[in-house]
C-alpha cells in the first residue's frame, strides 16, 4: 500500500482563533450606512421646532385678544351697574319729589294754622310728626325776609319801592319755597321791593367831608364872592 505524506488539511491553513470567539469576531467589522430616513431627520426637526414656533405665536395671539375682549367686556359691565345705579337714585328721587310735591298744601295749611295759633294739642302733635318725617326724606323749606331777590329760587308775587333798601329784595314771604338736596321742587313766593327810582346813597365818608367843608366855611365868613 503507498502511504499518503500528511499534509496540512484546509484547517490548518486557516489562522489560529482564540478559543470562545467564532470567526465573525475576528473579523474587523463595517461601519454602517446611515439610512435615508436617519440622514433626513436633522431637518425634520428643524422644520417641526419651526411649526411649534409658529403655533405658540398663534396661541399667544389668541390669548391676547381674549384678554382684551375681557378687559373690554369687564369695563363695559362696571359702566353698565354704575349707569343702573345712577338711574335708580334718579327715579328714587323723582318719586319722592312727587309725593312731597303733593303733600306741599298740606304743609302750607300747617302753616297758616300755626301763624293763627291753631296748631295746639293732637293737632300740633302730628303736625310736627308730619314735619319731621318730610324732613328726614330730605325736604328742606328756604325763603326769609330781608333776603336779596334771587329769579332761580324766588317767585315775584307782588312788587313796590322802599327807600331803605339798596337792591331787590324780598320783604315779605308768601309762601315758604322747598327743595330737596339741590332740587327746587316750589320756589319761595314773594313780595319785593326795589330802590326808589332816582334816589340816591350818600356814603358815611361823602357826608362827613360835606359838613367839614361847611363847618370851613362858616369859620372863614363864607366862601369869597368874586
Amino acid at each position: 500500500m503507498t502511504e499518503e505524506t500528511p499534509g496540512f488539511d484546509e484547517q490548518s491553513q486557516q489562522p489560529d482563533v482564540p478559543s470562545g470567539a467564532s470567526s465573525d469576531d475576528a473579523e474587523p467589522k463595517a461601519a454602517p450606512t446611515p439610512s435615508a430616513e436617519e440622514a433626513a431627520a436633522p431637518a425634520g426637526d428643524t422644520d417641526q421646532t419651526a411649526a411649534l414656533t409658529a403655533q405658540l405665536d398663534q396661541v399667544r395671539t389668541a390669548l391676547g385678544e381674549r384678554t382684551a375682549d375681557l378687559q373690554r367686556l369687564q369695563a363695559e359691565y362696571q359702566n353698565y351697574r354704575r349707569r343702573v345705579e345712577r338711574d335708580r337714585i334718579a327715579v328714587k328721587e323723582v318719586a319722592v319729589a312727587n309725593l312731597l310735591t303733593e303733600l306741599l298744601p298740606v304743609l302750607d295749611d300747617i302753616g297758616r294754622a300755626r301763624e293763627h295759633g291753631e296748631v295746639v294739642g293732637g293737632f300740633k302733635s302730628v303736625a310736627e310728626s308730619l314735619e319731621s318725617t318730610l324732613a328726614k326724606m330730605g325736604l328742606q323749606q328756604f325763603g326769609k325776609e330781608g333776603e336779596p331777590f334771587d329769579p332761580t329760587i324766588h317767585e315775584a308775587l307782588m312788587h313796590s319801592y322802599a327807600p331803605d333798601v339798596t337792591e331787590t329784595t324780598c320783604v315779605a314771604i308768601l309762601q315758604p319755597g322747598y327743595r330737596i338736596g339741590e332740587r327746587t321742587i316750589r320756589p319761595a313766593r314773594v313780595a319785593v321791593a326795589e330802590p326808589q327810582p332816582g334816589a340816591q346813597t350818600v356814603k358815611p365818608a361823602e357826608e362827613g367831608t360835606e359838613a367839614a367843608d361847611t363847618a370851613e366855611n362858616k369859620e372863614s365868613g363864607g366862601p369869597e364872592e368874586g
